[in-house]
């Protein structure tokens, strides 16, 4: 499966998201999944073993317990592929530094007319 394929699903993605925090047992995930989007405990298990086929997560068993982590491997395969987009928001994202810092000026400019009349 390619990775925007397993990423593309709004469950995984969310999965991803509270992995990325830290390690989580198995019934955490799925308590968190089964209240924001109402599935199954089996439904999360099955979001969990294709983030773990596909290399975005790993697990481990400590007694009884399953505590996934994200794997960053595909994470960087992603966004090795994205870096040649990235001007497109850089360029962007630069302009819009600009106008905060220039904005902000104005707003010192204002201010400091207001306190020296």
């Amino acid at each position: 499966m390619h990775a925007f394929d397993v990423l593309g699903d709004p469950v995984r993605r969310r999965i991803l998201e509270l992995l990325a925090g830290g390690e989580r047992s198995s019934g955490d995930v799925t308590a968190t999944i089964q209240s924001e989007f109402g599935i199954s405990q089996p439904a999360v298990s099955q979001h969990l073993r294709v983030l773990r086929d596909n290399g975005f997560a790993s697990v481990r068993a400590e007694g009884t317990r399953r505590l996934y982590a994200v794997e960053p491997g595909p994470l960087q395969e992603v966004d090795l592929w994205l870096e040649r987009f990235r001007v497109f928001w850089d360029q962007r994202l630069d302009a819009l530094a600009t106008e905060l810092a220039r904005g902000k000026r104005e707003r010192r400019l204002n201010s400091d007319k207001k306190d020296h009349p």
